[in-house]
């Protein structure tokens, strides 16, 4: 007949087991690119966890763990310009946590969730109020790189308090007011018909100089055309166009017949 196991027989196997169990609670191990804090009895522990293989008393403690890796939200701002006008944009933040600070971080802060909506958000709006307030809406349009470079400082500066580094920043959309849109169509169209009515009135100018200068020159020309001809020139032409015969009539009202000579007898008197 078999024996039954005894009483201290079974206590000691449940004492094993726990053992074991309260063995394989206690150890964990923190992956690359995580933080860890330790809490025991609810209050955090100075030191962080980095990767690798750790230890922690049994059901006494427990273990927060938080990404360090690049984390990017999308989180959205208002402001008003330096000119008044409302300004609105959605901007993606790249940051990661701080290891160093992911113990403070889990004492005043918690949760990643709670990081976003409490210190990234509203620091997010206000250095949106710093950089938008430097210039008028047009300028933060049309310079639009240098109100980021503005935004990116304020922002770096105030999350780098909290164990949060920020990577790098992009403006998803930036909007501006209805009004503003129409005003900005209005102006354009306006220098457009400047830019318009500055080229024609070049174009004009220009035509006017041309004919000046064509008018200038048929002067010059005719000028000089006086200067050479001369009385000696004027004789030479009139000479040369000549065809040998001499006008029949003395021009007037007594005009008297020319003798008609022939050509052989002024060849003869000769």
């Amino acid at each position: 007949m078999k024996e039954q196991p005894s009483v201290q027989s079974l206590i000691a196997i449940g004492l094993v087991g726990l053992l074991a169990i309260f063995s394989l609670n206690s150890f964990f191990i923190i992956n690359p690119g995580e933080a860890g804090v330790l809490s025991i009895l609810g209050k955090a522990r100075d030191g962080v966890l980095l990767e690798g293989f750790h230890f922690k008393p049994p059901i006494i403690a427990r273990v927060d763990v938080y990404d360090v890796t690049v984390q990017k939200f999308e989180v959205p701002a208002q402001s008003s310009t330096k000119d008044l006008q409302q300004l609105s944009a959605s901007f993606a933040i790249n940051f990661r946590l701080d290891p160093i600070e992911v113990v403070n971080i889990r004492r005043t802060q918690g949760t990643l969730q709670n990081i976003v909506a409490k210190i990234i958000a509203p620091q997010t709006q206000e250095s949106f109020k710093v950089a938008a307030a430097r210039r008028t809406v047009e300028e933060a349009i049309t310079k639009r790189d240098e109100l980021k470079k503005d935004f990116d400082e304020a922002l770096g500066q105030r999350l780098v308090k909290y164990g949060i580094i920020v990577l790098d920043t992009s403006v998803v959309d930036l909007n501006f007011s209805t009004e503003f849109s129409k005003a900005v169509e209005e102006k354009q169209i306006a220098e457009q018909r400047a830019q318009r009515a500055v080229y024609i009135a070049r174009e004009a100018e220009q035509e006017a100089e041309a004919t000046i200068n064509r008018a200038k020159g048929q002067a010059e020309a005719q000028r000089l055309l006086r200067e050479t001809l001369t009385s000696e020139l004027l004789q030479k032409q009139a000479i040369e166009k000549w065809d040998g015969k001499f006008p029949q009539v003395l021009g007037g009202d007594g005009a008297i017949p020319f003798i008609n000579i022939e050509p052989r007898a002024l060849q003869t008197t000769r």
